[in-house]
C-alpha cells in the first residue's frame, strides 16, 4: 500500500521521480508525488517498518490536514524531510523516520493528539501528547519528538533566542536528534526561497544565527551519520548561509 495508505495521481514513471529532486517534485507533481517517492524508497524496509510509517503518515496527514506553509500543504515539508533523511542521509532506523514525520505534531497539534479540539497547547498538553506518542508507536520516537519540540513561548525571553538555546542545548544531548533537526532545517533554510517573498527577511533573521550551531552539532564526532553525509549537510548549511545573507542583505 502505499505510505500513508493514499493513491498517486503523479503522470510521470516511477523512476523518473525517483531521480528527481525534492523541491522540483514538490513542484510539478505536489503531495501525490512527495508520497510517491516516499512510498518508492520505502521498499527496502521491513514490513512491519513501512506499517509504522504508514501509519505515522496517516497520523501526520490527519493533524496536519488543514496546516499550510504559504505556498504548499504543510505535509509537503515533512514527507520531504523523512525522505531526505532516508535517502540522502542513508538512515533506515524506522523510529528516527518516524519522528520525521511527526516531529512539529505535539508543537503545533498537542490538544487534537489527545482528542480535543485545538487550542493553545499548555505543558500538560505536550506531556500528554508526548505519552500518547510512546504509547502508540515507542518511547523512543516520543523521546526524538521531544528533542525537537520547541518550548512554549517564555514571558520576556526573545523567541529567537529561547529556539537557538533550545537547539543547542537539545541537540547537544540528542545525537539522532540532530539528524532530523538537520532535515528539517535543511528543508526550512535551503527552501527559503520558495517561501513568499514577504516572510524571507524575519525567517532568514531566524535561521541564519543557527547555522554555526547547527554545523558544530553536525560535525560532532557522536552524529550517527557516514562523513560524507555530515559533509553533504554542512554543504546544505554553507548555501542555506548563503541565502540567508542574500535576502538580509537585500540582494
Amino acid at each position: 500500500m502505499p505510505a500513508g495508505g493514499s493513491t498517486y495521481d503523479v503522470a510521470v514513471e516511477p523512476e523518473i521521480v525517483r531521480t528527481m529532486p525534492l523541491h522540483a517534485i514538490t513542484q510539478l507533481h505536489g503531495e501525490a508525488g512527495l508520497r510517491l517517492r516516499l512510498d518508492l524508497e520505502a521498499q527496502r524496509l521491513p514490513e512491519q517498518d513501512r506499517a509504522m510509517l504508514d501509519e505515522a503518515l496517516n497520523l501526520a496527514g490527519r493533524l496536519h490536514h488543514d496546516d499550510q506553509r504559504t505556498t504548499e500543504p504543510y505535509i509537503n515539508h515533512l514527507l520531504r524531510s523523512a525522505i531526505r533523511v532516508l535517502v540522502y542521509y542513508r538512515v533506515d532506523d524506522i523510529d528516527v523516520l518516524v519522528a520525521t514525520l511527526l516531529h512539529d505534531l505535539v508543537e503545533d497539534h498537542a490538544p487534537e493528539l489527545a482528542g480535543r479540539p485545538p487550542a493553545q497547547p499548555t505543558e500538560r498538553d505536550i506531556v500528554q501528547a508526548l505519552a500518547i506518542l510512546a504509547d502508540r508507536f515507542n518511547p523512543r520516537v516520543a523521546e526524538l519528538v521531544a528533542a525537537v519540540t520547541n518550548p512554549l513561548p517564555e514571558d520576556g525571553v526573545d523567541r529567537h533566542e529561547q529556539y537557538r538555546e533550545h537547539v543547542a542545548e537539545s541537540l547537544a544531548a540528542h545525537p539522532w536528534a540532530r539528524v532530523i533537526k538537520a532535515s528539517d532545517f535543511t528543508d526550512n533554510g535551503v527552501g527559503l526561497i520558495y517561501t513568499r517573498a514577504y516572510r524571507q527577511p524575519a525567517l532568514a533573521s531566524k535561521y541564519r544565527p543557527v547555522v554555526p550551531i547547527l554545523r558544530e552539532l553536525v560535525a560532532r564526532p557522536d552524529t550517527p551519520l557516514a562523513d560524507d553525509v555530515k559533509q553533504h549537510i554542512l554543504d546544505q548549511l554553507d548555501v542555506a548561509e548563503q541565502r540567508f545573507d542574500a535576502i538580509l542583505s537585500g540582494g
